[in-house]
């Protein structure tokens, strides 16, 4: 009989955490969440984030709110994001960035592989190689032949050291064997500021800030 209650009373006590459980999930999300965006607004990482964070917003019923945390190569925004409460209410928008960063940098202040749990692939974009109008080329291969022919005068923009805009200069550099100087900025949006502008006049970037303003060649 008292092994027979004490099952009762173990029984009754995972009844009673169950149904705590089960209140506790509908009633989340209590607050709003937080999606940390690791890059300046303006840029495809932020583009993105603000479109999934309205139509998500909408369908639970709380604001999400992204929250921009540039430098570092998204480093900072990744650390805040690792280091806050495991409890659903922040998220990471997490980048192509953060697994080069894994390789560049010895010391992270967190366990890139463990400190996250995945959720979601939200998007998944092209990068184009894009000139100012004001450099004379219509082509790769007059972009090249330009490049050869002024070695370490012409300048490609990045949104930062080592992110993949950056990465790609350097792998064109290579299989064109061409000298060009490399340009980082804070983000895509000063990028794209200055690029406009005509400051730099070359950038490997994602599409979606770039698409309004493309103009193709062969």
């Amino acid at each position: 009989m008292k092994a027979i209650r004490v099952l009762i009373m173990v029984w009754m006590v995972l009844v009673t955490l169950g149904a705590v459980t089960c209140a506790v999930a509908q009633t989340y999300p209590a607050k709003p969440i937080q999606m940390i965006v690791g890059f300046p607004p303006g840029g495809s990482t932020d583009i993105a984030a603000r479109m999934v964070a309205q139509k998500l917003g909408d369908a639970v019923g709380k604001p999400i709110v992204v929250d921009n945390r540039p430098g570092a190569g998204s480093n900072i925004g990744a650390e805040l994001a690792a280091k806050a409460s495991p409890d659903g209410y922040t998220f990471l928008v997490y980048t192509i960035a953060n697994a080069i960063n894994y390789s560049l940098y010895k010391n992270l202040p967190f366990d890139m592989l463990n400190s996250f749990a995945p959720v979601t692939q939200l998007t998944s974009v092209t990068s184009f190689l894009v000139v100012h109008p004001s450099l004379p080329v219509n082509s790769v291969k007059d972009l090249i032949a330009l490049a050869k022919s002024k070695p370490g005068q012409l300048h490609f923009a990045s949104s930062g050291i080592g992110n993949s805009p950056h990465l790609a200069g350097e792998m064109f550099k290579i299989m064109a064997g061409v000298d060009m100087v490399h340009i980082p900025y804070k983000g895509t949006g000063p990028e794209l500021t200055e690029l406009l502008a005509g400051h730099v006049k070359i950038a490997f970037e994602p599409t979606p800030q770039f698409c309004p303003t493309l103009r193709r060649v062969s």
